[in-house]
């Protein structure tokens, strides 16, 4: 049959099956070499409709290209195993994105803000330098050595963890994960593992609740009120994990102290 006849049968467009012979894709049965012009059999109805639903789901043409080439079922799957988990995860991304959209379009009630002083302390600490986009797998990896390190009877505490401002501002920076311990605490000498003392500091306290995904709100209500309140002295801000997943797999019940360090300008401790 004639390009057209199996444009319509297949919906897609002319332009699309000239680019998918090009590609290597879909190739015509014939192509008449005087004219140029492409024919196309019945049987190549089923493929072009099982090509259209790939493309449909926005899998690459090279991709396609080896699920349609490929005899083996288990290579087929894999692959659009692994491209269905990439749009499970951007389509993730997008609800929270719209659903944070919606909280910045509404107005919010000021937030719940504390003043305090984090006295001084002996921790067991993981710190590195790291970039941005490789905080999480690094904090993956150092909860890992810290609870290997310090055996529950140890802490004194949640976990927390302290982050320069530059691995916001620059991309890379200073990261600190730690667990408050007594002084000649129980410490398994692990490669990475530093027994520190750290100083009192003065913190502007804030409670974010649920999803990590967006803390980042809070951190910018946060540092308004600071902005409004008291003057920022130091560079590093402070996390206490109170309730994460470790906890409970539920979103809504996670907890987490943002501090930032500031120098109080009233006596008044909230507002």
């Amino acid at each position: 049959m004639t390009i057209g006849d199996f444009a319509a049968l297949t919906h897609l467009s002319i332009r699309t099956l000239r680019h998918y012979h090009q590609a290597g894709v879909l190739e015509p049965a014939e192509v008449d070499p005087s004219s140029g012009y492409r024919r196309y059999t019945h049987e190549q109805i089923a493929t072009a409709r099982v090509i259209h639903r790939l493309r449909e789901l926005d899998l690459p043409l090279p991709q396609v290209k080896t699920i349609m080439a490929t005899d083996d079922p288990s290579q087929r799957s894999s692959i659009i195993a692994e491209h269905l988990q990439r749009l499970e995860a951007e389509l993730l991304r997008t609800r929270s994105a719209v659903t944070a959209l919606h909280r910045l379009l509404q107005p919010e009630p000021d937030p719940v803000v504390e003043l305090r002083t984090l006295p001084a302390r002996h921790v067991a600490a993981v710190r590195a330098s790291v970039d941005h986009d490789d905080v999480l797998d690094w904090y993956d990896a150092a909860v890992a050595v810290l609870d290997a390190a310090v055996p529950p009877a140890s802490r004194r505490g949640p976990l927390s963890g302290r982050y320069a401002n530059a691995l916001f501002a620059e991309g890379t920076g200073s990261v600190s994960l730690e667990y408050t311990v007594d002084h000649g605490a129980r410490v398994n000498p692990l490669a990475g593992v530093e027994v520190l003392e750290l100083p009192a500091v003065e913190l502007a306290v804030v409670v974010h609740e649920g999803d990590h995904g967006t803390i980042d709100e809070s951190y910018a209500r946060l540092g308004s009120w600071v902005g409004e309140h008291a003057l920022t002295i130091g560079d590093v801000v402070h996390e206490t994990y109170l309730v994460g997943p470790r906890d409970t797999s539920e979103p809504t019940a996670w907890r987490t102290e943002i501090g930032w360090p500031v120098l109080r300008l009233s006596s008044s401790s909230t507002d």
